[in-house]
């Protein structure tokens, strides 16, 4: 590959970075061609982005971006992310249903390092749609619970 190829390469992941709340590295080694689409289909449909670049270079990007990435090993694929919960998710039940490939190397997550573990614990978290949904759903009731315990009040006070 050309120097200007790489250069283009590392500027086009900087800039996707640079939006991103979290990147996540994977080892997408023993996933057939098939697997591998269907992977990219997912985080597509979730409007997450799933790069597949050298090391090196993947670095050089993560780095250039202001962040600080770790030294990474073996075939890598980077998830670039708006939304880290759903990326988490995707990628988590992806590697449940296939063998825990692809393989879980660690990331970032608004600019701090993660491993493996916490991407799994993110993973878990409701997403911004669900905790919104589940606020509302508690204010309604409270605000139900209000409502009838001033409908009560009333009654207790028109009887006497």
């Amino acid at each position: 590959m050309k120097r200007s190829d790489k250069e283009q390469l590392v500027n086009e992941l900087r800039d996707k970075i640079k939006g991103a709340s979290a990147l996540y590295f994977t080892d997408f080694t023993g996933l057939n061609v098939k697997r591998m689409t269907e992977l990219r289909r997912r985080f597509r449909k979730a409007g997450i982005e799933y790069v597949v670049i050298k090391n090196t270079l993947a670095l050089r990007a993560v780095n250039e971006s202001g962040l600080t990435g770790s030294r990474l090993k073996g075939p890598t694929g980077v998830v670039v992310a708006k939304d880290a919960i759903v990326a988490a998710k995707v990628l988590v039940d992806f590697a449940k249903e296939h063998d825990q490939k692809p393989g879980l190397k660690g990331g970032l997550y608004e600019g701090n390092a993660i491993d493996e573990t916490t991407m799994r614990k993110l993973a878990t978290l409701p997403t911004r749609d669900e905790a919104l949904s589940q606020f509302v759903s508690a204010l309604n009731s409270v605000l139900m619970m209000f409502a009838l315990a001033l409908e009560a009040r009333k009654e207790q006070v028109e009887n006497g």
